[in-house]
């Protein structure tokens, strides 16, 4: 029981973090808010390529395709998500706080740096809803009877994962959504590493 309780925790723990870090995102960056816009896209550097570790840690040690699919998607995200926050998070932040008096114009640079940071994280946010839909199709291969748990559990990753593309992290359904994709990731560990789901998927791929 116990050590289901630290999968669940560490699993869980970096889209929990992801969405509590997002119900303080300001809706907007201006003078006011660039300090704070800063700061937290600083945390949020460390911790959203946590989330594509979360999910690529579902398939360990496994070396069929789909698995690989699964961790090759869950680096992109993890990559190309992370561009955006250190973009738009940080380096546009960075720039707004340090430019301070709203009436200083804003530099051209920074819409641009926007566009471009939007373009990466979109995909970013398909590989992770990729990476979602593949472990779905994959928790339903290894298990011979669809359980109510795994319905949920994959539901939380999948439809928090596709909320992120449109919401980002914003409070509430872009926080919500990052809640969802932790408890969905953590409570898909605990399944996995329960005795059934283990033997599942070690006659499905021979490992030994």
């Amino acid at each position: 029981m116990a050590v289901k309780a630290w999968t669940f925790a560490l699993l869980a723990a970096p889209g929990v973090l992801l969405g509590a870090t997002g119900m303080t995102h300001p809706n907007g960056l201006n003078p006011d808010s660039a300090e704070h816009w800063f700061w937290m896209h600083v945390v949020g550097v460390v911790v959203f390529p946590l989330v594509g570790v979360a999910l690529a840690w579902l398939v360990r040690s496994r070396r069929d395709p789909l698995a690989i699919a699964v961790i090759v998607a869950a680096y992109v995200y993890a990559t190309f998500y992370t561009a955006l926050d250190v973009i738009s998070g940080i380096g546009n932040g960075y720039a707004t706080w340090q430019l301070g008096d709203a009436a200083v114009p804003r530099p051209a640079s920074i819409s641009l740096a926007f566009k471009i940071g939007t373009m990466l994280g979109d995909i970013g946010a398909v590989a992770l809803l990729i990476a979602a839909v593949l472990l779905t199709i994959d928790e339903f291969q290894q298990r011979p009877v669809v359980l109510s748990a795994s319905v949920v559990a994959c539901g939380l990753v999948t439809v928090g994962s596709y909320l992120v593309r449109e919401e980002h992290i914003f409070w509430p359904w872009g926080a919500l959504s990052c809640i969802a994709i932790g408890l969905g990731t953590g409570w898909l560990g605990v399944l996995r590493d329960s005795g059934p789901a283990n033997r599942g998927l070690e006659g499905a791929h021979g490992v030994r």
